[in-house]
């Protein structure tokens, strides 16, 4: 029932959502093709702008490997997984092909979840609670339509988390390791570094949980015949990591695609006590609103106030309600003498890679709470233990939480409560309410339309990266998936952040246009901060929306 729930909330709606940068990143390298053969500087078409997402006939993996090792940041291995299954599909259904990938690997994760539960505590309702939570998860579901490799990592960490967990109770039992387990355990941490570099941080976090063993003196742990297969298991994943490390920091692209999530040069150098009290809040509520969406997440992105503020109220109350209830059976688990171990053993990697998150955000410089999806790290841990705490509650006959104890139900009546919330905060995702592209071009082009109108159009931005030719590619793409009527052309003009160059350029090339047309200026970025003076093109001054992912300023040219 589970995979069944699970596989509609993630095939729903799958190509509705536009296309963003990251799924640009994918699709064309999973294509073997470049974004150096857009043009820069020149005056293009649309079908020129997206040549990098046509198919080739007879693209080999080579040109695939050959790309993301020169062209991007990321290992290799979802790229190459893409690339064969996108290859099965017409180029019609290229959007759907790219993110089907990720949504089978989503399904998946269900019963594999189900497998890690019932391997760590030995209980069919823990492995069916974990399984059922992770089918109907917002974020799980948001992972899934994304057209990138985060559903595989998480595949990697349960395989990974699976493979600890014998550890850990081999250890306990004072026996080895079984060898096929530590080769497996090997192959396992290989690929999913290869897959994505944060699936080091599991690793972290497992290094953490066996540190603690390795160094209890009661145990007699440090005996060679016990740990040298974990040993063995442990130095070949360094080696790999190590080598997947040195790629990364010598990637030329590394700086640029990454600026993102960088604090300034400056800030990130600064003492914690001299940062501005937001720029310590933020990690904080960023990762705070990652947590709450494993669970819930009602449409707090309706266009609609009174919706969001409905929604926010629910959720409050659900949290409040919730709460108590999840950490007074957490404590009831953690003091079973069944289930310490494990629960001990997945809080301790939880806490672990939490921490570390936190170390790199505020002593590094690198906000990586920023980015909602990088938990996937640690979801299928989260995953586990709440199969594990709710079935502790399921079994309860009268039950009440300490902020509504008016509010009377029994165990399983409260477990199916929230499986409700997250089924219908799996429905908000799939509707486009909750987890909205981070670039809305679907909300920019008809404002395009109603302004331009029959008028031809010129859309234009400023480049530093391939991240900028991804966002002008999304508002192209949603000019060919809507049919849309306007007749635009497109011009990327390299960034100089020293000397404005860009605005000669653009000033030398509308030149060259028939008036009269309107000039679309998206995220485009100029030394001077004051307004753009163009010869014979007039600002529009009416007060217009704001669109996520781009800033747009309008000029009428005559």
């Amino acid at each position: 029932m589970s995979i069944l729930v699970g596989t509609v909330l993630r095939f729903a709606n799958l190509t509705s959502k536009p296309v963003w940068i990251d799924e640009f990143a994918t699709i064309v390298f999973s294509l073997g093709n470049s974004f150096k053969t857009v043009p820069l500087n020149q005056i293009i078409s649309i079908d020129v702008l997206l040549q990098p997402l046509q198919i080739k006939e007879n693209f080999a993996v080579q040109e695939v490997l050959q790309k993301i090792l020169t062209e991007d940041i990321h290992p290799p291995v979802y790229f190459v997984l893409s690339h064969w299954w996108i290859s099965l599909w017409p180029e019609q259904h290229l959007i759907f092909a790219a993110r089907s990938i990720s949504a089978i690997f989503g399904i998946a994760s269900i019963p594999v979840i189900y497998g890690l539960a019932r391997l760590s505590f030995r209980s069919v309702l823990i492995a069916q609670l974990a399984a059922a939570f992770m089918a109907v998860s917002p974020y799980g579901i948001f992972l899934a339509q994304e057209a990138r490799h985060y559903t595989l990592g998480v595949l990697w960490v349960i395989a990974s988390l699976c493979c600890l967990v014998v550890a850990v109770r081999r250890i306990q039992q004072q026996q080895p390791l079984p060898i096929t387990i530590a080769l497996a355990w090997l192959v396992i941490n290989v690929m999913g570094i290869s897959t994505h570099y944060f699936f080091i941080f599991i690793l972290c976090g497992q290094a953490i949980v066996l540190m603690k063993y390795w160094l209890n003196p009661e145990s007699r742990i440090t005996n060679l015949k016990l740990w040298w297969t974990i040993y063995a298991a442990v130095i070949g994943t360094i080696c790999t990591g190590l080598f997947w490390l040195n790629l990364f920091l010598y990637n030329p692209y590394t700086g640029e695609l990454t600026q993102w999530i960088k604090n300034s040069d400056k800030q990130s150098l600064m003492p914690l006590a001299y940062r501005s009290f937001l720029d310590l809040l933020n990690p904080i509520f960023q990762s705070l609103a990652g947590w709450i969406t494993m669970i819930s997440l009602l449409p707090v992105e309706s266009p609609h106030l009174g919706i969001v503020i409905a929604s926010g109220l629910v959720m409050i109350i659900f949290f409040v309600w919730a709460i108590p209830i999840i950490f007074r059976n957490f404590k009831i688990q953690y003091s079973s003498s069944e289930n310490h171990l494990m629960i001990q053993t997945f809080t301790g990697i939880l806490l672990s890679v939490i921490a570390l998150f936190f170390i790199i955000t505020y002593f590094f410089g690198i906000d990586i709470t920023r980015g909602a999806r990088y938990n996937f790290v640690y979801f299928p841990v989260v995953m586990v233990l709440l199969g594990a705490i709710l079935a502790a509650c399921w079994h309860q006959n009268i039950f009440t939480s300490p902020a509504f104890p008016q509010f009377k139900v029994n165990g399983k009546s409260a477990v199916t409560i929230m499986w409700i919330m997250g089924l219908l905060s799996g429905i908000t995702v799939v509707s486009n309410l909750g987890y909205q592209k981070y670039y809305r071009p679907d909300l920019l082009l008809p404002i395009i339309e109603n302004i331009s109108e029959t008028k031809p159009v010129l859309i234009a931005n400023t480049h530093r990266s391939l991240a900028e030719t991804g966002e002008i590619m999304g508002i192209a793409k949603q000019i060919q998936k809507t049919n849309s009527p306007i007749n635009a052309k497109f011009l990327i003009i390299p960034e100089n952040q020293q000397f404005d160059t860009a605005t000669a350029t653009l000033i030398e090339k509308i030149k060259t246009l028939p008036r009269p047309f309107d000039l679309w200026l998206t995220n485009f970025r100029t030394v001077q901060k004051t307004p753009l003076t163009l010869p014979s093109c007039t600002t529009d001054t009416q007060a217009l929306p704001g669109i996520n992912g781009y800033e747009y300023k309008i000029y009428h040219c005559l």
